[in-house]
């Protein structure tokens, strides 16, 4: 519901019983910015969630950017093309992990941190869980080793909340396989795929206090409505 008072609206949320009052310039009622994550198994539609999540709370009028890793910015979206280039097979695992790091230092200091400080909800598909399980589990680097290397590109600045699409090995496997243009990673066996897997539980329970688990086996209209109502509860609890 909207109502238009003088220079002001309220959007009334009904689900939730917010009333948020902002300028018309848009919901302008966060007091600080928030960083939600995209995390997920291979073939849980991470991509395809994380991009209408932010669609729905764009028309909603949230203050919301969208981005993405590896990637987001120009010099990280360079690296994003050598990093998951097919022919780039010869690619040693620990010059993988640098260059997702490399990657992650750029995109943090020159689109997420400026977003969160501008008040603005981030949201990001991957950040540093997808190193630890890529890299560090099934890579066999080590999580302490990829830990450490993210931390010096980081500083510390985690996310406030991630949310993680769970699917089946079998039926995420099976998307991943339908669908074109696969990357490197992509092509990995399936005993990779399989060690990805069991990373994300690893991980899960790690970083639990920070995860919200999406079942991402249902239909994409039940998932995406699970992970909007899921996104604004983290939102509520940082205004």
């Amino acid at each position: 519901m909207l109502c238009i008072e003088t220079n002001f609206f309220i959007y009334k949320c009904e689900q939730y019983g917010i009333i948020i009052k902002s300028s018309l310039r848009g919901v302008n009622a966060m007091n600080k910015g928030v960083f939600i994550t995209f995390e997920g198994n291979d073939g849980s539609g991470k991509t395809t969630i994380s991009k209408l999540t932010y669609e729905k709370l764009k028309d909603m009028g949230y203050p919301v950017v969208y981005t993405r890793e590896p990637g987001g910015i120009d010099i990280a979206e360079q690296i994003r093309s050598v990093i998951l280039d097919p022919k780039n097979t010869a690619m040693d695992a620990r010059c993988e992990a640098l260059l997702y790091a490399a990657s992650r230092r750029q995109h943090l200091v020159e689109k997420v941190l400026p977003g969160i400080g501008e008040g603005k909800i981030v949201l990001c598909d991957r950040f540093v869980d997808s190193s630890l399980v890529y890299q560090g589990i099934a890579r066999g680097i080590g999580i302490e080793e990829v830990y450490a290397i993210n931390q010096f590109a980081i500083e510390g600045h985690l996310p406030d909340a991630t949310i993680f699409l769970s699917v089946d090995f079998e039926t995420g496997l099976s998307r991943v396989h339908s669908r074109g243009n696969q990357d490197r990673l992509d092509n990995e066996s399936m005993e990779f795929h399989k060690m990805v897997a069991e990373g994300y539980e690893i991980i899960k329970e790690r970083f639990h206090e920070r995860m919200h688990v999406i079942d991402a086996n249902n239909d994409i209209e039940t998932v995406l409505q699970h992970t909007v109502d899921c996104v604004l509860e983290i939102i509520k609890d940082h205004v």
